[in-house]
């Protein structure tokens, strides 16, 4: 880092966050190279509105990837994130894995007074146990054997942001109780250290178990729940929302032609009608890394053969 490099990835690789890095790298590099009076990066990346109950004239940054779809439940999704966004409230986001509860997440960001500030993401699945809590709220050199300096967690970096926690119900029980009080004083403490930190930071939280079934097994605390839970957001999985595939399946060619620098394909009617008596057990993401495949594989237009042919290897 001391030698310019913009960011790292620490293993296990998460997906998203290398692909956000690596816009981060080129928006940096881009912003640092744009002509004085031309169109800002901001204006090139971002999609601005003025949102209802703002003061005139004030511009709200939305990011781009928006939830694709038109039908009742995923309208409804989009509604609460629009209610729920302008407010401080915290958020418990739930659905099957492959859904986009990430993309909720970020939406409610993007749309908060806070959107200005850091989003930052912890997957706490992906976390072994053992750092968990050194991940979440930083840690003092020599607090254990490898820690050779003094590092700030996910908590300090999202000060003034917000704070993603995805598959909460996961964290360990201890990492849960300081959370709670995190959540309760607004204050952390470093991994070993006794001096408190003040944070402000808003959270939203997700997870594709059901916390009820967790605190009746003693996996996840009650009173943890109960402050997560102000606001309940349920992503529908893909097989509730047939209707979307059509619009999902446009979105996904636009998207990944422009990635493959390729012209885009047509669909027939009949390979969008076998589309929908998939069993879509990987939901939204499941959906795109076919499109992917039939975009590679598949004839133009993509066909019910093509279809038939790959879907059942992905």
């Amino acid at each position: 880092m001391k030698r310019g490099a913009i960011d790292f990835i620490e293993k296990p690789i998460n997906l998203n966050k290398l692909l956000t890095a690596i816009k981060d790298s080129i928006d940096k590099t881009l912003a640092e190279n744009i002509p004085a009076g031309k169109k800002s990066l901001k204006d090139e990346y971002f999609i601005y509105k003025k949102p209802s109950g703002t003061s005139p004239g004030r511009k709200k940054n939305i990011h781009p990837e928006e939830l694709t779809g038109k039908s009742p439940k995923i309208e409804r999704v989009k509604d609460l994130i629009d209610r729920v966004a302008p407010s401080e409230a915290r958020v418990l986001i739930t659905g099957q894995n492959g859904t986009g509860k990430e993309l909720v997440a970020r939406m409610i960001h993007e749309r908060s007074n806070r959107s200005e500030g850091p989003f930052v993401e912890v997957n706490c699945a992906a976390i072994p146990s053992e750092l968990i809590e050194s991940e979440l709220f930083g840690h003092e050199k020599g607090a254990f054997t490898s820690a050779i300096k003094q590092r700030k967690g996910k908590f300090e970096q999202a000060d003034g942001g917000t704070l993603f926690l995805d598959e909460i119900g996961d964290m360990s029980l201890s990492a849960q109780a300081k959370v709670l009080r995190a959540l309760q004083e607004n204050k952390i403490s470093r991994v070993g250290s006794d001096k408190d930190i003040n944070v402000n930071v808003r959270f939203v939280a997700a997870t594709n178990k059901n916390l009820r079934e967790e605190i009746d097994k003693k996996n996840f605390r009650e009173d943890l729940y109960h402050r997560l839970s102000v606001i309940v957001i349920k992503v529908p999985s893909l097989s509730e929302r047939l209707e979307d595939i059509p619009i999902l399946v446009e979105s996904f060619i636009d998207q990944i032609s422009k990635e493959y620098g390729v012209p885009p394909k047509e669909i027939t009617k009949e390979a969008l009608g076998e589309l929908k008596k998939v069993n879509w057990t990987g939901n939204v993401r499941q959906l795109r890394n076919v499109m992917e495949r039939l975009l590679i594989l598949g004839q133009n237009p993509i066909s019910l053969d093509d279809v038939k042919n790959y879907v059942s290897e992905v």
